[in-house]
């Protein structure tokens, strides 16, 4: 009797692998970590995210949207703004050394995306910084609305290198600390949403992601960041998620040798690194000076494990945690960087140290 297999739609599809290899999970990482970007998702008390930290071996951790919350409602993340005092009295001080804050200072605004109103914006903007930073923000972090959705109040789409904004990052400077800049998102979201994107199972759960009809390009959006950064040699850039251009490390490899004040964390790409192993590899070892630890998803045991597994060891084919936190709808398997424990210790917390004022 022949067997005719039905068929499946892609959202059905879901192999289990075959292939049968060692598994080398860390149960704690083999040096101190500092989490360097991540956000205070839902409502997880300090403690419950201590007790986590101390099972792994996560030192410090740094929420890098400290003026807003997090909320899970309707099935997803919510964002809201908040005073950055509540993070600062009930995390940062109540257990001092296990965390740190940046803050979002005016850019903390959804639902109306115009920014900039009127002439003063900038000056309010770095009004709200230095309060933040005195109360004790350690850095300031921007997403990926600038370029994408912020307008003025004309209705034009504010470009990264508007200039109506440099006072800001030059303020940063000034006050010395780092400004984390997502701009941009992956290369296949700004794409058709077709057979031919890798990243279609993504976005036909999520199509509010695809920004193939955005009004600049995302090699515009880089382009107007790069030109930015340029005009600020004073100030500390750090890019997450591999500068958000992680399919194309030799790209990544350019910009940081252009400009020596820029740094880039791997959160939530540890997809895209562990699909390409022995060029990441090579990346990290020649960059380990400039490259931060973190995850950017709601924190866990398992995740950390996987991240330090990616870090740590040469295992081969393995799962990696989704952009949500979720297991098992990995679009691929990943392979781990071994990287040497020079560049472990750099990655996991000395260049966090030498970044992010605070920290040591």
């Amino acid at each position: 009797m022949e067997h005719r297999p039905r068929d499946l739609t892609l959202r059905e599809f879901k192999p289990e692998p075959l292939l049968k290899r060692p598994e080398h999970i860390p149960e704690r990482a083999k040096y101190p970590v500092i989490d360097a970007h991540n956000h205070l998702f839902g409502d997880c008390t300090a403690e419950k995210l201590i007790g986590v930290m101390d099972e792994v071996g996560v030192r410090a951790w740094v929420n890098v949207s400290g003026n807003t919350t997090l909320p899970y409602e309707n099935n997803c993340y919510t964002i809201r703004r908040q005073d950055i005092d509540v993070f600062v009295d009930n995390y940062v001080k109540a257990y001092p050394g296990r965390f740190a804050a940046f803050t979002m200072a005016d850019f903390a605004q959804w639902g109306d995306f115009t920014l900039i109103k009127d002439d003063g914006f900038a000056d309010r903007c770095i009004q709200q910084l230095e309060a933040d930073v005195a109360k004790g923000a350690c850095g300031l972090k921007l997403t990926k609305e600038l370029g994408l959705a912020f307008r003025d109040s004309t209705g034009a789409m504010i470009p990264v290198d508007d200039e109506r904004l440099f006072g800001i990052w030059a303020r940063a400077g000034e006050l010395g600390i780092p400004v984390l800049m997502h701009v941009s998102d992956p290369v296949g979201f700004f794409l058709p949403m077709d057979a031919r994107n890798e990243h279609y199972p993504t976005l036909q759960e999520f199509p509010g992601w695809s920004f193939q009809d955005s009004f600049f390009s995302k090699w515009e959006i880089l382009d107007q960041r790069n030109r930015m950064i340029a005009a600020h040699p004073n100030t500390t850039f750090i890019l997450p998620h591999v500068a958000n251009n992680p399919e194309d490390l030799d790209s990544v490899s350019q910009l940081l040798d252009t400009y020596p004040n820029v740094n880039i964390d791997f959160s939530a790409r540890i997809d895209e690194l562990g699909r390409q192993p022995y060029t990441a590899r090579d990346f990290m070892i020649r960059y380990q000076d400039r490259i931060l630890f973190g995850v950017d998803m709601p924190p866990s045991p398992d995740v950390y494990r996987c991240y330090f597994r990616f870090l740590e060891t040469a295992d081969e084919y393995f799962a990696y945690p989704d952009y949500l936190g979720r297991w098992g709808y990995c679009r691929w398997r990943i392979y781990g960087l071994h990287l040497p424990d020079e560049a472990l210790r750099k990655i996991y917390y000395s260049n966090a140290v030498k970044l992010v004022p605070g920290l040591a």
